[in-house]
């Protein structure tokens, strides 16, 4: 069923106006008669149904999307199937989002960027912090409100769409602009993969132009694996230039450890405090030690010597006496043999210790952090191992039944809890169980008619 102005989903959402069509679907302003409200849905398009386990994927995502409460991230509050379609209901933002801003701004001042760039970041962390990572931030999924709140939107959808086989080609890697160079090259998404979206972000903000443009989207994808970053234009603070150049570090370990991390460094820039703390304080120290040491030693008055030879001879008499001392000393650690040397306690205790394996690192504070990636699509036996290897126990409960044949069997779909756990909680991972399978016929309890002998001739007369 093609949307339309006025149709009904789910007996509740009545469609208004058409906002926006992208490659997983169109997005509409609709009416909820139950509550009296306005709200987004999205309505995706036919083709993503034609996998049998795409919906039960989807459902799964936009439980993992309604469970992170932030107000940087618009609120997902329903999902339903109506018509051949599914949907997703989300809070509806006002105003606009950050693509069509640059369509008419192009490129925009720095601190309006750090602005967008610090917003974005606390959500992201948000949504780390629970498990969940976006995977397709972009300037589409960028809204800016009136008074220049930031609101992310889809999140789930994007690690959905990565696992469906489309016939229509570009719809899934339709934003490789802002593909980190892992995503590229089949790594799975991590959160250090959305600061690298950000990076790219930030960066067609500050210059008006993507880092990286190419005729086909694999040209693209291989400059973002390959070719060095283009440098931003010189009249944009090199400082901010720094913080969006190391977010597009081809190697995760060289982007800012976390969202948060990224947000507080934009903020600093916003404050204008750019110079480390460390450099202030040796600064400072500098100048007062050169004040301190200052001394005018040409007003200090001439002593005169007094010629006293009695003090001379003691001082020399000690120095004979100690250097003999020194040389008897030397000459009875020659002559005397080397004692034997027992190991001490703690030296047993050190080699004891150094010889014991090292145990598994752990947080300092108790606590792992579990993403969905860890777990989604591997199968149960892996994720068991995994989990308890980081010091986490697992409930691993069959869910949904699949054929025997499918690729899906026995691949974990759902974990809960998610996000900073404490070192021994239980996870409860659901997986794809093996369908029942269907009775054959059963033979007949009558035992089948035994072959009649042949007849044994008599003998003759």
């Amino acid at each position: 069923m093609k949307p339309l102005a006025g149709q009904l989903y789910g007996g509740r959402y009545r469609l208004v106006s058409l906002i926006a069509t992208g490659g997983m679907g169109e997005v509409w302003v609709a009416t909820d008669e139950v509550i009296l409200r306005d709200v987004a849905i999205k309505i995706l398009k036919p083709e993503y149904l034609s996998d049998p386990n795409f919906l039960e994927r989807f459902r799964t995502e936009a439980r993992h999307a309604a469970m992170v409460n932030h107000e940087g991230i618009a609120n997902v509050f329903d999902y339903g199937e109506d018509g051949g379609s599914a949907y997703l209901v989300m809070e509806k933002v006002p105003g606009e989002s950050l693509a069509k801003v640059l369509e008419n701004e192009l490129a925009m001042p720095s601190r309006k960027v750090l602005n967008i760039v610090a917003q974005t970041a606390r959500a992201l962390y948000a949504a780390h912090s629970q498990g969940l990572v976006h995977r397709d931030i972009k300037p589409g999924n960028l809204l800016i409100t009136p008074e220049n709140d930031v609101k992310i939107t889809d999140f789930g959808i994007a690690r959905v769409a990565d696992q469906v086989s489309l016939t229509a080609t570009g719809q899934v890697m339709g934003t490789v602009q802002y593909l980190a160079p892992e995503q590229a090259t089949g790594k799975p998404a991590t959160p250090s993969t959305d600061i690298y979206a950000l990076g790219v972000v930030a960066y067609e903000a500050l210059a008006g132009r993507r880092p990286f443009t190419g005729d086909s989207q694999m040209v693209i994808a291989m400059a973002h694996i390959n070719d060095p970053v283009p440098e931003l234009p010189e009249y944009i603070d090199p400082a901010v230039s720094a913080l969006v150049m190391e977010c597009l570090a081809k190697k995760a370990a060289d982007r800012p450890a976390n969202a948060l991390i990224l947000a507080q460094r934009a903020e600093a820039l916003l404050e204008g405090n750019n110079t480390p703390a460390a450099t202030r304080v040796m600064s400072s120290v500098e100048t007062t030690s050169t004040k301190v040491l200052a001394t005018d030693t040409a007003a200090m008055p001439a002593v005169a010597a007094k010629t006293v030879v009695w003090p001379w001879i003691a001082v020399i008499g000690l120095l004979a006496l100690s250097a003999i001392g020194i040389l008897v000393a030397i000459i009875s650690n020659l002559v005397a043999p080397a004692p034997t040397q027992t190991p001490t306690a703690t030296q047993s205790a050190s080699n004891t210790s150094s010889q014991s394996p090292t145990p598994s690192v752990t947080p300092s504070d108790g606590t792992v952090i579990l993403l969905a990636d860890d777990i989604v699509g591997k199968d149960i036996s892996d994720v068991e191992s995994q989990l308890a290897t980081m010091g986490l126990a697992v409930d691993a409960q069959p869910g949904t039944l699949v054929s025997p044949d499918s690729p899906m069997l026995y691949q974990a779909y759902d974990a809960s809890p998610l996000g900073t756990l404490t070192l021994g909680t239980t996870v409860v991972v659901h997986y794809y169980a093996p369908e029942p399978a269907t009775p054959t016929a059963t033979p007949s309890d009558t035992p089948s008619a035994s072959p009649t002998p042949s007849a044994t001739p008599s003998p003759t007369q």
